[in-house]
């Protein structure tokens, strides 16, 4: 099989033009190429006059070493890779005991089970919050009544954060090992579009996630692994010993769990997500080598969705193959400080995502339609420990959990969250009426003055920010757009550190995983890091 790449195309091409275009490029007669498919489909939107497809094609012929031999030189023409996962082990009879554990049943901890199950390991997945469905009443009662769970919300519960948000499935990260590839099949297994294994930027949404999860753990439970919800881990057992040079040795035996009940292990993967603040704590107190590391703060912005897409697509929006548009922006302000969209959700809401008492945060999220009115997206700005109100190891969550509650009582200590128009947020002016861009926040907001809910040198940068977006995207800094307060939960703000082997560094068999142990960001990279995490469990217990 041949893979051929940047094969570009009209928006409104046929099926007989994409069989053209690859006869053109391999030189062929029609009877001679025997098959193709989309690997994957982009576009290429620079010039809004003429959007164009751009495939890679996977091809069958009926002589590809001629092929290959004639179009050598041609950096577009290869053969296709094999991208087919590979398990590094497989359990036998003597390495099923003790059991792997894993904390967590977000997107990390959800692939390291599944990994770890389908090498037949039998893993024990620990969940502080409940299942799916369950978690999603509990979540829209929150929303609708103002009834939060502290353990079951936006950041707790089966499937993570990611379960409310735009379901994006794409990564920067480096994946020589097809990783990602593995996590996307695992998707489409478990019910989600097979378009993610080929356009761009795919994504899932909020309502098609939930199902695909509820399959996903029955996989798991079917392969010999146990999922239990409601089971917060209140400690590590963690065992110390001496080396032979005198060097301290610390291995994790097992974690103990609010109800008392002990489990025993001496593999324990923790993939608890960037909220689990009572956890991290935990770790700090039991000496767990933790040091604080950059995130990033700012609001929720808004825009209708017909702004965006007019700006991005000219005369192509609306097109059903763009779908919604969506923008990336950056700004480097005049104070140092770095000012960026972040987790854009196109045709989507902007949701409450706290997860402690007396705090508002807010998220964004969208369905598999993104058809809702408003877009909206994080504008935030970069921080460093040098930043926080001191060196230790969770600085960063007191430096957060300052600004959810300042916004909790800018809203209105009622979990209204506080909001301003963007021209009256330019003016330094508080906000007394909407405009033209509905909120979609819930349970809802309140206008006035955003300008104490972040730090001074925070607010500069946005404000600076805002008119140079608006250079990029004619009406971003429209006088009726809508911010919202405060996005604090970007990523993680500790990291909890691991060395080569996945293992952290000072204590043996503990696991640090995914986005809370500073190793992810959001749900492909996360998945990503589950599954090679898992590996690594995998490869320690055949090794003992």
């Amino acid at each position: 099989m041949l893979r051929i790449t940047e094969i570009k195309l009209p928006l409104d091409h046929s099926d007989a033009d994409l069989r053209e275009a690859l006869l053109a490029k391999l030189g062929i007669s029609s009877p001679e190429l025997t098959g193709y498919h989309v690997f994957k489909r982009a576009y290429d939107a620079r010039k809004r006059h003429t959007i164009l497809l751009v495939y890679s094609i996977d091809v069958t012929t009926t002589n590809e070493a001629v092929i290959l031999q004639r179009l050598h030189a041609d950096p577009h023409v290869k053969p296709t890779p094999d991208m087919a996962y590979q398990f590094v082990t497989r359990a036998t009879a003597e390495t099923r005991h003790p059991r792997p554990v894993v904390i967590g049943f977000g997107p990390c901890g959800l692939f390291a089970g599944l990994i770890l199950a389908q090498m037949g390991f039998r893993p024990i997945i620990l969940e502080r919050g409940k299942a799916v469905r369950e978690r999603t009443v509990d979540t829209f009662a929150f929303w609708r009544k103002r009834e939060l769970n502290t353990e079951s919300n936006v950041q707790f519960g089966e499937g993570g954060a990611g379960t409310f948000s735009d379901g994006k499935l794409y990564s920067q990260v480096k994946d020589p090992q097809h990783h990602g590839r593995k996590v996307l099949e695992e998707f489409v297994q478990a019910g989600a579009p097979e378009e993610i294994l080929y356009v761009s930027k795919p994504h899932i949404g909020t309502f098609k996630l939930v199902s695909m999860i509820e399959n996903m753990r029955a996989s798991i439970e079917a392969l010999g692994g146990e999922i239990r919800f409601q089971q917060r881990v209140e400690k590590f057992h963690i065992t110390t010993t001496r080396s032979l040079s005198g060097a301290e040795v610390r291995q994790v035996r097992g974690v103990v769990l609010a109800n008392g009940e002990e489990i025993t292990s001496n593999h324990v993967v923790l993939a608890v997500g960037h909220s689990a603040r009572d956890t991290f704590q935990t770790l700090v107190e039991q000496n767990v080598y933790t040091e604080p590391k950059p995130f990033s703060i700012g609001f929720r912005i808004e825009h209708p969705q017909s702004l965006i897409d007019d700006c991005r697509f000219g005369k192509f929006a609306g097109n059903p193959i763009l779908g919604a548009a969506d923008y990336k922006l950056v700004h480097h302000a005049t104070n140092k400080r770095s000012v960026y969209s972040f987790c854009m959700c196109p045709g989507g809401t902007v949701v409450a995502a706290a997860s402690e008492a007396g705090h508002v945060v807010t998220n964004g999220m969208s369905q598999y339609s993104r058809n809702e009115r408003n877009a909206n997206s994080a504008i935030v700005v970069g921080i460093t420990p040098e930043d926080f109100p001191d060196r230790s190891a969770l600085a960063g969550v007191a430096l957060q959990r300052h600004w959810e509650e300042q916004a909790f009582v800018a809203g209105g200590s009622n979990y209204n969250a506080p909001a301003q128009l963007v021209g009256d947020f330019l003016r330094n002016k508080s906000s007394a009426q909407l405009g033209n861009v509905a909120p979609s926040y819930k349970p809802d907001i309140t206008l006035g003055d955003l300008s104490n809910c972040l730090p001074d040198y925070a607010i500069a940068a946005i404000r600076e920010a805002l008119p140079a977006f608006d250079k990029q995207i004619k009406g971003f800094a429209m006088h009726d757009a809508l911010l919202t307060g405060v996005e604090t939960r970007s990523s993680s703000p500790i990291r909890i550190k691991r060395a080569d082997n996945f293992e952290s560094i000072n204590t043996k068999g503990l696991y640090p995983a995914g986005e809370g142990a500073g190793y992810a960001g959001g749900i492909l990279s996360a998945g990503i890091d589950g599954i090679k995490v898992a590996e690594a469990v995998a490869l320690s217990i055949m090794q003992r």
